[in-house]
């Protein structure tokens, strides 16, 4: 299983980026797929999660109204669009992945994880 996240960068407070996480390896679309990120000296930290279909989707109270999590299951990709960021939105973002959605909303449950992909956010 490999998990690539992308569209990781440095942007200014109040600015937008879109990260994409690239499956393969497993049956993308019966796996639930979450977000996270840890910023340093922290532990990492729900972000969002999304169910098979794409219908359901879970928010840490961080960043809901500014960010959206989203799947195209035909082409293995799970997105987060992020808007209005701050400066604490800055950390390294992963994607995971898990057969469970008990599971997808805590890391130290999740089957599967990228490598992540570094977001700074300039006050």
């Amino acid at each position: 299983v490999q998990l690539v996240e992308s569209g990781g960068g440095l942007v200014q407070a109040g600015g937008s980026l879109r990260l994409s996480c690239a499956a393969s390896g497993l049956t993308f679309s019966m796996h639930y797929m979450g977000w996270f990120r840890q910023a340093p000296g922290k532990e990492r930290e729900f972000v969002a999660a999304i169910n098979w279909s794409g219908g359901i989707t879970v928010y840490a109270d961080s960043v809901k109204g500014r960010f959206t999590i989203s799947r195209d299951n035909a082409k293995n990709t799970v997105y987060l669009q992020m808007n209005s960021l701050k400066p604490e939105d800055t950390a390294v973002y992963y994607c995971a992945a898990d057969s469970y959605w008990s599971d997808i909303q805590y890391y130290k449950k999740c089957d599967y994880w990228g490598q992540g992909t570094q977001v700074t956010v300039s006050s």
